[in-house]
């Protein structure tokens, strides 16, 4: 079953992947959001040549050849195109075996916690509380993540002492019965993290992600050994070696792939794979209610070593707004993987009329 041809639908924001064979079978997948036009062309310029015309199922060898044929631009936009390709490939082959991607992999298509992510440092902490305790009482989230310091912010706080007010005030909030998560986005350095960090786990917060610049392995793991908490990082990188010395070094308790970042659900399941053989646990980085929420929930339905939760964005995003269906909902905190064949949904024919259309054919 060799592919035919690919197609993209593509925003500056997201683009979708159709991926058919030459007996006519299709898949659905999506590369990493943001720019999503330039990873669509990265897509059909860089990798297309190298897998048209390949076994659509041979899925792992198809990933790994093409990182090979591209050594020349390693890093985040092939990973990002790639994730396109390979995500399709999975939905292909779930709909052919009719199973889930979950099933797939070893898992069931059950419901999964979700925490409640705050994407926003532009809120004060009585704003934040209020809408954080409101969301708990009508959706029924037993854990949420809220924002500190500053993006990669020299020891900088968004304003002055808004952290130290904040993480007080959403603890009051929302209540001792509900789990607390933060994300520095590499505001820190080692010794302004590790004062957060108290600060942190003398309200019960228990997971403090990307603490210190994400390049600065040794300075998260100094973090790290010196906080009781635990410590989660990962998402921005995309190559495996990274990945090994970031949980050899002991860099991070949780390590939290991107699935659309690091080149799709294979190569993050195999970060999971590391992570496990040393104990740690993994919750993919899933900041967006695009398609990449969908795959988090997949894999995090079939990994042994999963985290409580999937991340959960609770933002309004107007571009990931009737792009498939059904749409995913929170209920007592849960998600449902969906369970139809490949990733469970269906593109809305009418997002697809709206976007630019590519095509690359064997």
């Amino acid at each position: 079953m060799k592919i035919r041809q690919i197609e993209t639908y593509s925003n500056r924001q997201i683009s979708m992947v159709n991926v058919t064979t030459d007996n006519g079978l299709k898949g659905w997948g999506q590369t990493s959001p943001y720019n999503a036009d330039i990873s669509s062309t990265v897509l059909h310029r860089q990798i297309a040549p190298y897998v048209l015309g390949k076994d659509a199922l041979e899925i792992d060898s198809l990933v790994d050849s093409t990182l090979e044929a591209t050594y020349k631009f390693p890093g985040s936009y092939i990973c990002r195109a790639l994730t396109g390709l390979e995500t399709a490939l999975w939905d292909l082959r779930g709909k052919i075996e009719d199973k889930s991607v979950c099933q797939l992999i070893g898992g069931t298509s059950h419901s999964f916690p979700v925490y409640g992510s705050s994407m926003r440092r532009d809120i004060t902490p009585e704003a934040e509380s209020d809408r954080l305790s409101k969301l708990r009482d009508q959706y029924g989230y037993g854990a949420f993540k809220i924002r500190v310091g500053s993006v990669c912010g020299h020891d900088k706080d968004q304003w002055e002492n808004r952290t130290e007010t904040l993480v007080p005030a959403v603890r009051r909030a929302i209540g001792d019965e509900v789990s607390l998560l933060v994300d520095g986005n590499s505001c820190y350095t080692p010794k302004r993290a590790i004062e957060v960090g108290r600060l942190l786990e003398d309200n019960g917060v228990c997971h403090f992600e990307e603490p210190c610049p994400y390049w600065e392995l040794e300075w998260t793991a100094e973090v790290s050994s010196a906080l009781d908490l635990d410590v989660a990082g990962g998402e921005q990188d995309c190559w495996l070696p990274t990945w090994r010395r970031m949980i050899d070094i002991d860099a991070v308790d949780i390590v939290q792939p991107d699935i659309c970042y690091i080149g799709g659900l294979t190569r993050a399941m195999q970060v999971a794979k590391m992570a496990q053989v040393t104990g740690k646990s993994c919750v993919p980085h899933s900041a967006n209610l695009s398609l990449v929420t969908v795959f988090s929930l997949h894999m995090m339905g079939a990994i042994e070593n999963a985290g409580d939760y999937v991340e959960f964005s609770i933002e309004p995003t107007a571009w990931t707004e009737n792009l498939f269906s059904p749409i995913l909902t929170v209920q007592d905190g849960n998600v449902k993987i969906p369970s139809a064949p490949g990733w469970g949904i269906e593109i809305n024919p009418q997002w697809l009329e709206k976007a630019d259309y590519q095509i690359s054919e064997a």
